[in-house]
């Protein structure tokens, strides 16, 4: 097949050399001319991706996976159109349709009959439907179940680990059409490979959802229900450190029957998807109490850190502060939606002055993000463990030298490291 999949982004690379990789004509389409001429050189344009350069160092000199910024050179004549455009939530908690927008004008100028146009990007339920099917129509002059087809299809894998992924869950379709969906199953069964370990507790494959808004609705719960475990956890990691308790023991003894599966605290939910997609249901759902009271108790974690550190070290003005970790989670060199905005600024207006350290990020990166940056073994008077990087539980009182409080907001560390200082962690007394 001729495949375009629009957004060579950590998800849409990812996905094009997959789809390369069974033997498909695949070509990318992003508006930033550095990725496109960075994957034309079968480079990586973003690092920490597990077997994505040796896939590029493969496909890309074969033939078989192209990169541009010109739509009217990957859309007419295509087979399947992937789009993996980011969608943006504004600070009221309203999506920012502009980028997805744009990319569906951009490729409907430029659709052609026959195409399968599947989009991968989560979205409020019957927005498939309602915005995406009219604005195609009406510029490609095409009847979608006529003349094209239109499904939606979410990703539901992590950055790092996206071939894994890929393999490992369902993957789910929902159609405009019975038409739509029968060639959705056939695409996606045609580009994807699926493990089938006896380990598995649910078996994978192509699932036919029924309908774009069930497939959209199936992203969002499943994402939600995340936010929403962590937000109890959270509660329960709270309500924990005023009674004394140990909330991991706690959790770990709920968990050990097959009714409980209580996620653990932390000191903030970050990344592309559960930071944002509870939004997006209550932009659909704005009665979900339990989903918005999830979504407010998880936001004032970073908060609830500080408040720790506060009652651990005393008067924060003037206290020079280590935020430990950039990253919105161990491993993965990205900010988006870290709980290190909120912990800085919760710092900052506290009166401390605020340093950032990230084993991932150089201090010039740092700085461009708009942090201080921090190095391991200049003197300073309190920390904060942001992300779980594994560095990090090997840190001690000799890395920060000075340090008199520490609180561990993702409980990578141990009391022992940090002889002559309090040492706090959330949910545990």
């Amino acid at each position: 097949m001729r495949i375009a999949v629009v957004a060579m982004g950590k998800i849409g690379l990812p996905l094009a050399v997959q789809f390369a990789s069974k033997g498909h004509d695949v070509i990318g389409v992003d508006v930033n001319q550095h990725t496109v001429d960075t994957i034309m050189a079968a480079q990586e344009p973003f690092p920490g991706e597990a077997g994505l350069q040796d896939a590029l160092t493969e496909l890309v000199p074969a033939g078989r996976l192209r990169a541009t910024t010109d739509y009217g050179a990957a859309i007419p004549e295509a087979d399947a159109v992937v789009i993996v455009v980011p969608l943006f939530v504004d600070a009221d908690a309203r999506p920012d349709f502009g980028w997805m927008d744009a990319a569906t004008r951009s490729v409907a100028e430029h659709l052609t009959p026959g195409t399968l146009v599947s989009y991968e990007t989560t979205l409020p339920v019957g927005t498939t439907r309602s915005r995406w099917k009219p604005l195609l129509e009406e510029i490609s002059g095409l009847v979608e179940g006529e003349d094209f087809d239109i499904v939606f299809s979410p990703e539901r894998v992590l950055t790092g680990r996206v071939f894994e992924d890929l393999r490992k869950y369902p993957k789910l379709v929902g159609g405009l059409s019975d038409r739509g969906a029968a060639r959705a199953l056939d695409f996606y069964r045609a580009v994807l490979d699926f493990d089938d370990r006896p380990d598995l507790t649910t078996p994978n494959g192509v699932w036919d959802l029924g309908s774009a808004e069930a497939a959209e609705f199936a992203k969002l719960a499943e994402t939600t229900y995340r936010d929403v475990n962590i937000g109890l956890a959270n509660e329960f990691g709270r309500y924990a450190e005023t009674i004394g308790v140990d909330v991991y023991k706690v959790i770990e003894a709920s968990n050990s029957q097959p009714y409980s599966h209580i996620h653990r605290p932390g000191i903030a939910v970050g990344g592309h998807c559960i930071p944002v997609y509870p939004r997006l249901y209550l932009w659909n759902d704005p009665a979900a109490t339990v989903v918005r009271a999830a979504r407010e108790a998880n936001a004032a974690m970073p908060a609830h850190a500080v408040d720790l550190l506060e009652s651990a070290y005393g008067d924060l003005r003037g206290a020079r502060v280590v935020v430990l970790g950039a990253a919105y989670r161990g491993g993965v060199k990205e900010t988006a939606f870290s709980g290190v905005f909120a912990t800085v600024d919760e710092l900052v207006a506290r009166g401390a002055v605020v340093s950032v350290h990230d084993p991932l990020y150089a201090d010039e990166e740092l700085e461009r993000i708009g942090f201080t940056p921090y190095s391991l073994g200049t003197p300073v008077d309190a920390a904060v463990i942001q992300t779980d990087h594994r560095d990090y539980a090997e840190l001690t009182s000799d890395d920060l030298p000075g340090v008199k409080a520490v609180v561990d907001g993702r409980r990578i560390s141990t009391r022992g490291s940090w002889p002559g200082s309090e040492y706090r962690v959330i949910g545990a007394a």
